[in-house]
């Protein structure tokens, strides 16, 4: 059992004060894991305070020293790794292998990163008679999600601490315990009191105080479209900064000339990553309307290879999802893509044979999916796919952005400069090109309903630095 009984706030670990207590469960099993303190308004505004307190002289330390701050932060990270991982298997429900790779891994890389882009970041330049220079914005709200915990945690704490932040954090209720790894480091290299500070609890309390606090100067969010939108009303009264990083529903084009088998295997894994508990999921395939019968066929083999299994168990690639109340929203969306007229491929309502204890559900693919569709325009965040068939390219991008989000995207070609001009015509913050990897320093962040701001390397940096001229 992880029971953590207090709060991190002002470089102490003190108790809420609040009475509650959220429990942990386990996606696998659904015993409960631990427990984290239910944080109220009142603990937001003494973490704010603290952080506050501690901004002038945080916000005027050396560089070298934030650096060297950053490159402990990571090393102490890797030498967590395997209790991260574990940690984040058992509450979100990801495979093991994946996790130590991923949840563990990509918190390592976003410091280690952001070190390099701090050490190496211009924060003055000469433009005609002025000295442009970057200052930090103040103290940062950081209200993340449960899917990547720690990943996006680090996206933000990272950037912001580096540019001279002071940071208050609330983890997802769902997934909080890798966050107070976090802080346990902090606490241990000697991170001055009141930089960073951690409040658990539930959005509609803690979220909620964190976003329309008067002296919370910006807001970096991560999670759905509404809450995203919650968060930015709320800010909007003392007229702070926000970062959204919001839903999506990622389009893949597999063009006429595109290697199938690669396409196929590269879409299927993309969409069913994390149980496709995934924002950038590529929850859609756009197949050549006359490949459509071979495509299903290829993706039906494909998916027979996910089979939902512990996530502990070695070989396992597709866990459970996070919580019973996922669970439930991905089925009815199963429910409502069969009563709407989509074909099933593989798949469907109910639990997997065998697999009745744990959040688990069946890798689901639909064909004739048209755009009208509820499961071809709402975010599922399950492993559930939607083939559309399109006639020409122009049709194809036109379904593409035929979507209120415009987060990620993914573009099949033989021919790359072929598969790069149509990716310019999607409206989406990132777009892979033929089963590109993901780049931890490019920058992340989505168009329209996706959200707007970027994260990771120098553009997550700027995110949390204001912009001054000194006319000379």
């Amino acid at each position: 059992m992880h029971v953590r009984e207090a709060l991190y706030i002002d470089g102490a670990w003190v108790p809420s004060t609040g009475v509650g207590t959220i429990e942990v469960v386990n996606a696998t099993t659904e015993e409960v894991m631990g427990s984290v303190p239910d944080g109220t308004a009142q603990d937001v505004a003494a973490a704010v305070a603290a952080a506050r307190a501690a901004f002038a002289s945080w916000a005027e330390t050396a560089i070298d020293e934030r650096v060297t701050y950053l490159q402990r932060t990571t090393e102490a990270l890797q030498a967590r790794m395997e209790e991260i991982a574990t940690i984040v298997t058992g509450e979100v429900g990801m495979p093991r292998y994946l996790s130590l790779l991923i949840q563990a891994g990509l918190p390592v890389l976003s410091f280690m990163n952001t070190a390099q882009a701090l050490a190496e970041y211009r924060f003055e330049e000469q433009v005609g008679n002025s000295l442009v220079v970057r200052e930090p914005v103040g103290v940062v709200g950081c209200i993340t999600p449960w899917n990547y915990p720690l990943h996006q945690v680090a996206a933000k704490v990272a950037p912001a601490l580096a540019g001279g932040c002071t940071v208050v954090l609330k983890p997802s209720e769902v997934a909080p315990l890798s966050a107070f790894i976090l802080a346990d480091i902090f606490d241990e290299i000697g991170l001055p009191p009141g930089v960073f500070n951690l409040v658990t609890g539930t959005g509609a309390v803690v979220g909620e105080a964190i976003a329309s606090h008067p002296e919370v100067d910006a807001v970096s969010f991560t999670g759905s479209t509404a809450a995203g939108k919650r968060v930015g009303a709320l800010a909007a009264q003392s007229v702070k900064r926000v970062t959204l990083e919001l839903g999506g529903k990622s389009a893949n084009i597999i063009l006429d000339d595109a290697d199938l088998d690669r396409a196929v295997t590269d879409g299927v894994s993309k969409a069913f990553l994390n149980s496709g508990q995934t924002c950038t999921a590529l929850s859609r395939m756009l197949v050549p309307r006359a490949r459509l019968a071979e495509v299903e066929a290829m993706v039906a083999r494909t998916t027979r290879g996910y089979v939902p299994a512990d996530p502990f168990t070695d070989g396992t690639r597709l866990g459970p999802l996070a919580s019973a109340a996922q669970r439930d929203r991905v089925l009815a969306y199963i429910e409502q893509g069969i009563d709407e007229g989509a074909r099933l491929v593989t798949g469907g309502p109910g639990a997997p044979e065998g697999m009745e204890r744990g959040y688990f559900v069946r890798p689901t693919v639909f064909s004739d999916v048209t755009s009208d569709m509820t499961i071809a325009q709402e975010e599922i965040f399950g492993p559930v796919l939607a083939i559309l068939a399109y006639d020409d390219v122009d049709d194809a991008v036109r379904i593409a952005n035929d979507s209120v989000y415009g987060l990620a995207g993914a573009v099949w070609s033989r021919d790359p400069e072929r598969a790069k001009a149509v990716a310019r015509r999607l409206r989406a913050g990132q777009v892979d090109i033929n089963g590109a990897t993901f780049n931890p320093i490019a920058p992340f962040g989505g168009y329209k309903q996706s959200g707007h701001g970027r994260e990771l390397g120098r553009f997550g940096l700027e995110e949390f630095l204001e912009t001054k001229s000194l006319q000379l």
